[in-house]
């Protein structure tokens, strides 16, 4: 057992180790019981070192005590962890182990013969997530707080995944900007449904809570009735989502009884605090929750590289369609094309970000990081506008902005008037080279029941709520978008589509 960790997250958790950490699919956990086993994993890690110094130690486990366990373990022996998607085809998790040149994973035995492969092929050391073996003790290394911690891989949804590295102090600045925003304590009770391989899933929604002393109960995987079931039947004050989740908990909602209705209702009215974030959350989406149980969903902004940046706020009114207002400890600015600070309000900008909880660098590729910054600040590449304080997100500069006929238009503004027609479920606007206007408006839409939607119909419906030369020249009806895992819509293959 450890007295005291530099490492701040886990110094934390030594001073409430008598309380419910965890409760998942193993029974009820401990804080005191999470760190037991982070020491066992550690000191296996350590068998022929004193010190990982930052090897990369990959690992993956169902949610619960073993990730914790898994990642301040590799912690604790001095390594960068490097958290594996459950979900990932074997191609994937590759991509993963080789870029980020992975000597260790630790692993739940469920997952040994899905990863045997790979152990193989790169003579990977294999580490049980809760080893049973015992070994004799080691001391543990040091662990200054601007070592590197984590490697995260970006979702991807513009280029190839990066591996983004964070420090322990970057994590920490991460962690207690939005446990200060969202005043997040330790009586606190969070229902965690979201993958853990992506910063909402590990820093907001498991770590924020861990670190204010609170218990997190843990899903194994996403199911909506599951959901209401915990809702209804657990004491929970905070749920963290992304759009798509409530989206299906709304449809399952609208699928129960009056009297199973109203008990859902009641249940969810009473949590503290619901969040949303990871992609635009449209406003019709918005509204539909605050029908159904009350509450106004906090919407936020961030991303992989920063964490989280800007915020609704927690007391006051959440405006619509805006991600907030700065949170602590980050700086923000907007800059226009030239490179010139934006003052003025509602004029479009790039979003740029600095502060303690900014990355370090893109793992092994030095020129997308040179690129990544200008004079000390990350640029994120997310196009917004600022009105009373409040930031409003346009899109990806690369993706989301579409230069057509001499205006640029926001793929995001399309999508959320067309969100508003009776016949569409879902959609998706991208802009394609066009020889005539430079990019083409196009849209691909999931109808609702099966509706039949002509190009000529959507046109004529759109003149009245939106401009001319935003409305779509081209139309693609589809069953569904492509996603990712983290149910972001991915646009390079919505350009396919066209």
């Amino acid at each position: 057992m450890i007295r005291a960790s530099s490492i701040p997250l886990i110094n934390r958790a030594l001073t409430t180790q008598e309380r419910i950490a965890i409760i998942d699919r193993r029974g009820v956990h401990s804080y005191g019981d999470v760190i037991n086993q982070s020491i066992e994993i550690a000191q296996h890690l350590l068998r022929d070192t004193a010190d990982l110094a930052e090897a990369r130690v990959a690992f993956m486990t169902s949610p619960g005590i073993d990730y914790v366990a898994a990642q301040w373990g590799i912690w604790l022996a001095g390594g960068i962890a490097v958290p594996l998607c459950l979900s990932h085809p074997l191609l994937e998790i590759e991509y993963v182990i080789n870029n980020a040149g992975i000597k260790f994973i630790v692993a739940h035995p469920e997952f040994e013969e899905k990863l045997s492969p790979l152990i193989e092929a790169y003579n990977l050391i294999l580490i049980h997530s809760n080893p049973e073996d015992n070994i004799p003790e080691v001391p543990l290394p040091e662990i200054e707080v601007n070592r590197n911690a984590m490697i995260l891989f970006t979702s991807g949804t513009t280029c190839k995944p990066k591996g983004v590295v964070t420090t322990h102090k970057n994590i920490s600045a991460q962690i207690t900007s939005l446990v200060k925003s969202w005043e997040i304590v330790e009586d606190d009770r969070i229902l965690h449904a979201l993958p853990l391989h992506h910063i909402h899933g590990i820093i907001n929604a498991l770590y924020c809570p861990l670190w204010a002393g609170a218990r997190c109960e843990m899903m194994t995987r996403f199911n909506a009735d599951a959901i209401w079931e915990r809702f209804v039947k657990s004491d929970l004050t905070l749920f963290m989502a992304v759009p798509t989740i409530y989206v299906k908990l709304i449809a399952s909602w609208e699928r129960a009884g009056r009297v199973e209705k109203e008990t859902m209702s009641s249940a969810c009215s009473k949590m503290r605090l619901m969040i949303s974030g990871s992609a635009a959350l449209p406003v019709n989406i918005l509204e539909k929750w605050k029908s159904i149980c009350g509450h106004t969903l906090l919407e936020r902004y961030g991303m992989t590289e920063i964490g989280m940046a800007l915020s609704n706020p927690l007391h006051g009114e959440r405006k619509p369609g805006y991600v907030g207002t700065p949170l602590p400890g980050v700086e923000l600015q907007l800059v226009d094309d030239n490179g010139e600070i934006i003052t003025e309000e509602m004029k479009e900008g790039e979003i740029q970000v600095k502060g303690d909880n900014v990355f370090q660098e893109y793992w092994d590729n030095a020129q997308s990081t040179r690129d990544a910054f200008h004079r000390g600040w990350f640029r994120t590449g997310d196009i917004a506008v600022i009105k009373n304080g409040f930031y409003r997100i346009l899109g990806r500069s690369s993706i989301d902005i579409i230069k057509s006929a001499g205006y640029k238009i926001s793929a995001l503004e399309i999508e959320e008037v067309l969100r508003s027609h009776p016949e569409i479920d879902e959609c998706a606007v991208v802009g394609i080279n066009d020889e005539k206007w430079g990019e083409r408006i196009c849209a691909a839409i999931v109808t609702r029941d099966n509706c039949v939607l002509t190009l000529d119909n959507l046109r004529q419906w759109a003149r009245e709520r939106i401009a001319k030369y935003k409305i779509p020249s081209r139309l693609k009806i589809v069953p569904h978008l492509p996603q990712n895992v983290m149910a972001k819509v991915t646009k390079p293959e919505v350009k396919k589509l066209f």
